[in-house]
């Protein structure tokens, strides 16, 4: 009589928690997205939404193996692990990725002399991260963590592969800025999908040897680092060029 209530208890409060976590996972992004709340208050509902997961998760354990013991009940504990464990897979893959990745947040295919923003310049006033690439510190922590991300050769005149590069970018799906074909310049704006983060982008075409090269910069306008994004955005878009030949 009185162990049953307790068990009820513990898995009940467990589902309980593990929607909490679930609405809240939901909701930060889109709210901070609206502008409804600040990005601290995204981040602080999250950090609260991760504990209240894994202690719906513990109090779950709990109650699954009293209600093995009891062979009843099982059902909250089982639908609190379910719940609070799918919504807790998106944080924690965030920060798996985030341990690995660089804590930088400006890629570009030239670290040497990365293709410069113009259009874009005024759209990011009061963005904490500025445009002035970081330098030789930078560039070294892209080789060591985004060897792979190097520049595209292709093997046509520079107007036609302006053309392409301009093709490719618009089915990424960004935001167009400007595109500048004497100057061989490309600018676009993405926006990540959860939080609405704006991530700039520049693309120059420029001749190399009886072809062209395309370089292609990628930059966060919030955040130390990127988690992997403008790297992914730069290997998603050269895939793109490449494929039209």
């Amino acid at each position: 009589m009185y162990d049953e209530p307790r068990s009820n208890r513990a898995a009940t409060l467990a589902l309980v928690l593990a929607f909490g976590t679930a609405l809240t996972l939901a909701v930060s992004g889109p709210l901070y997205r609206t502008d409804r709340i600040a990005l601290t208050t995204a981040f602080t509902l999250l950090r609260f939404a991760a504990y209240a997961g894994v202690a719906s998760l513990l109090l779950a354990v709990i109650g699954a193996i009293v209600a093995a013991m009891r062979g009843r009940g099982m059902a909250a504990a089982v639908g609190a692990l379910l719940i609070a464990g799918g919504a807790l897979a998106l944080p924690a893959t965030y920060l798996r990725r985030a341990s690995r990745a660089p804590r930088i947040h400006d890629i570009s295919t030239d670290t040497e002399h990365p293709p410069a923003f113009a259009a874009v310049v005024p759209l990011r006033a009061g963005a904490p991260n500025a445009l002035a690439y970081g330098g030789p510190e930078v560039a070294a922590q892209q080789r060591q963590g985004y060897p792979d991300i190097i520049p595209a050769v292709l093997a046509l005149p520079p107007n036609q592969a302006f053309d392409r590069a301009l093709a490719a970018t618009r089915r990424m799906g960004w935001e167009l800025v400007a595109s500048d074909p004497g100057a061989g310049r490309i600018e676009a704006t993405d926006t990540t999908y959860w939080f609405g983060f704006k991530d700039d982008i520049v693309i120059r075409v420029t001749a190399a040897g009886s072809g062209s090269r395309v370089d292609i910069r990628s930059v966060s306008r919030v955040g130390v680092s990127d988690v992997g994004t403008n790297a992914a955005r730069i290997r998603k878009y050269l895939a793109a060029l490449k494929a039209q030949a």
